[in-house]
């Protein structure tokens, strides 16, 4: 257990470092933002620096500042690197062989290394632009610090030399700069830093158009001076095109194009990195490109995960509520003969009695074989004592569940053999629901309406959600299409014939119930679904006891998809089940579940580093597609509404729980790892199920009816 929470812990903590890592070098918030906080006073700007040119130098403990030649012109880009524009702003600078200065910031230059290669190769300059664009002067100096850093580490990584030009975000021209403004170049500097404002701002980013980007960036062809542009943060078609008509109009008024540092007469800004900040770099740039990779496969797995509760609405509002339809206007039908119940019994003394008793409470005549398998406790006494009419207890050793179902259906007297768990009690009718669909010849076994018995806590509320919305309608829609691929253990029925066709209750699986189910169909029986056939099963109490409960399931529903596998390209009525019905089951019982919580993680993702109002409108979309299934699914089953309100917090809590179980059940699986049947421990409360009647004797066994 401790291993287990090691590595869950372990597997959690690398998935949220994946995603913050993604979420960092891919957030737009603040980019391109239309200026950072209002300017303040500027009393403790040096004068040299108010009245002086934009690039500004603290580093030594001096202050000075460098204005560009005359008639020379350094054209600048911020926040790139972008795949779509930076590369036709490069192509156009190849075409009239001009330099620029880049700067980039780091975590786009984390995410698009080949880009950043591409600039210094072609002879521009690259400067640093911060790591997540943030406004300088609102943020700590450490913060500082990191932003810098790391972009350093980006631009290793990726060209393996760094620099110290550095252009602070949401900053412009010199006389601008307020106290807080220069404070931020004045630490830069301490780190080593020259900060490279501009002369000429296009306004490139608001788009105003091709015109104005050109008529303003032309005020630094008489006089020269470094000019901002964009190659990143939204749609630079306008940028791009006013370059077509920048570059040779200043060409042919003899401006020189050249870098930064060339205009202003500095040392060129990249020196090689060392070697750590190499491989720190390329470590970096390793763990941007392996986040994106888990990404794009956690997209794949919202866009399944949002197609097939789109599908499972579909099937919903129109399988599901054609075959409650039909179980409306149906004629009335009686099974004619008595039948057999097997109890399989593990340790079930909290339970057996109530079971015991709601089977001989029936309006249909049955026997009730119990099948004590070698329990601990005192199951077997307790039915015992009971002295119930036509109920037998048979004791043998502990051999399992599928050893137990087979024990007794060997003891049984009767054709049709009912399989009850021994935490489940029925309904008065439910017996005799169950087994009229046995009119028909060709019906080989029957599935029952399991429900959760405890309404009372939280758990079994959201417990009670799946019963109804998961297992029960989608047993609906495998009616209609007759593919159904599961008899719940709590409530099933089957054609004597039939089990001993396919050879008893198979141990190969831990989903006996599923295996069998599909083996019955593959054999050329139909199965069918009876939902006024309730029983009401108790169900776990604790999250721990949940959890082993649907690690057992899922676990064995895997295996029992794997066993029949081949049922996919037979004929005929086998092939009919491994095509719809085992689709059906791996879609809607193993595909969804795994994807699922995906609309979850995207919320918290969405909400931290993509548009907050569209991820909130997104989730809220997929919770109304939940919920309107959960709407159409009470409405079948005749549940009160008032349950729906918990959908939600089910989302949240419940199916996470689901997910990681499904996550362990697929690790058993690819591990070979064999379980064996345990009985989990039981609450024995039956608050929602209706109070059974008196016990009486029943009709007793049909004379002439023996198997």
């Amino acid at each position: 257990m401790r291993l287990r929470r090691l590595v869950v812990a372990a597997f959690v903590g690398m998935f949220l470092a994946i995603l913050i890592t993604n979420g960092l070098t891919t957030s737009q918030i603040g980019v391109d933002a239309a200026g950072a906080a209002p300017d303040g006073r500027d009393d403790a700007v040096p004068v040299v620096v108010k009245n002086g040119g934009p690039v500004i130098d603290t580093t030594g403990g001096r202050t000075s500042s460098r204005v560009a030649a005359p008639k020379t012109v350094a054209l600048t880009f911020d926040d790139g690197p972008d795949p779509q524009w930076t590369p036709q702003v490069l192509a156009v600078l190849a075409k009239y062989h001009v330099p620029a200065t880049f700067f980039v910031v780091g975590a786009r230059a984390a995410r698009y290394p080949d880009i950043v290669r591409a600039i210094a190769s072609s002879g521009s300059e690259i400067g640093l632009h911060t790591f997540t664009h943030p406004d300088l002067g609102e943020i700590s100096a450490t913060r500082i610090d990191q932003e810098m850093a790391t972009t350093q580490l980006a631009l290793a990584g990726a060209t393996g030399r760094i620099s110290y030009l550095v252009r602070p975000p949401y900053s412009s021209e010199a006389s601008a700069l307020d106290n807080a403004g220069f404070e931020v170049v004045r630490q830069l500097g301490q780190d080593g830093y020259v900060t490279a404002l501009v002369d000429v701002d296009s306004d490139d980013w608001a788009r105003p158009g091709v015109e104005d980007i050109t008529t303003s960036t032309m005020h630094a062809a008489s006089t020269g001076g470094i000019v901002l542009l964009h190659d990143a943060g939204g749609d630079r078609s306008e940028t791009v095109a006013a370059l077509e008509r920048i570059i040779p109009q200043m060409l042919s008024r003899g401006v020189t194009f050249t870098t930064v540092t060339r205009a202003v007469g500095l040392p060129a800004a990249d020196v090689p990195a060392s070697d750590l900040e190499r491989a720190l770099g390329t470590v970096m740039l390793a763990a941007v490109a392996t986040a994106r990779l888990a990404i794009a496969a956690l997209e794949v797995c919202l866009a399944v995960g949002g197609a097939l509760m789109l599908l499972r609405l579909v099937l919903m509002s129109g399988v599901a509520i054609t075959h409650g339809r039909r179980c409306r206007t149906r004629e009335p039908r009686q099974w004619p003969r008595p039948v057999s119940v097997v109890v399989p019994a593990y340790n079930e003394s909290r339970t057996i009695a109530a079971t015991a008793r709601s089977l001989v409470g029936a309006d249909h005549p049955v026997e009730v074989v119990v099948v004590d398998d070698g329990s601990t406790d005192d199951t077997a006494a307790i039915v015992e004592q009971l002295g119930l009419p036509n109920v037998r207890v048979l004791r043998k050793p502990n051999g399992g569940k599928p050893s137990a179902l087979n024990a007794g259906i060997a003891a049984c007297r009767h054709d049709v053999v009912i399989m009850v768990d021994g935490d489940t009690i029925f309904e008065r009718t439910t017996v005799g629901n169950l087994v009229a669909p046995f009119t028909d010849p060709q019906v080989g076994a029957v599935a029952g309406n399991a429900r959760v018995a405890d309404h009372r806590s939280l758990l079994a509320r959201w417990q009670n959600i799946e019963y109804v919305v998961g297992f029960n309608t989608d047993r609906r829609v495998q009616d209609v299409w007759r593919a159904v691929t599961t008899v719940p253990g709590a409530v099933g029925a089957f054609r004597r014939s039939a089990l001993l066709q396919v050879g008893g209750v198979s141990d190969q699986t831990l989903a006996e119930d599923t295996d069998l189910t599909i083996a019955v169909g593959r054999a050329g029986w139909r199965v069918v679904y009876e939902p006024t056939a309730r029983a009401w099963t108790d169900a776990p109490a604790t999250f721990a006891q949940l959890w082993r409960q649907r690690y057992r399931w899922s676990y064995g529903v895997m295996q029992s998809l794997w066993k029949h596998r081949h049922a996919v390209v037979e004929r005929g009525r086998s092939g009919h089940i491994g095509r719809v019905g085992l689709l059906l089951t791996g879609l809607f019982q193993i595909v969804l579940p795994l994807t699922a919580p995906t609309i979850d993680i995207y919320l918290v993702y969405g909400l931290l580093f993509l548009d907050p109002a569209r991820t909130t409108l997104l989730w809220t979309v997929a919770l109304f597609v939940q919920w309107a299934a959960g709407a159409i699914a009470f409405r079948l089953e005749g549940e009160p509404k008032r349950d729906l309100l918990l959908l939600p917090l089910q989302q949240l809590v419940y199916r996470q729980l689901m997910y990681a179980v499904l996550i362990q059940s697929m690790v058993s699986a690819v591990a070979g790892t064999r379980l064996r049947w345990r009985t989990a421990p039981r609450a024995g409360s039956f608050s929602a199920a209706p109070k059974p009647p008196p016990t009486v004797p029943n009709a007793g066994p049909a004379r002439g009816d023996a198997a």
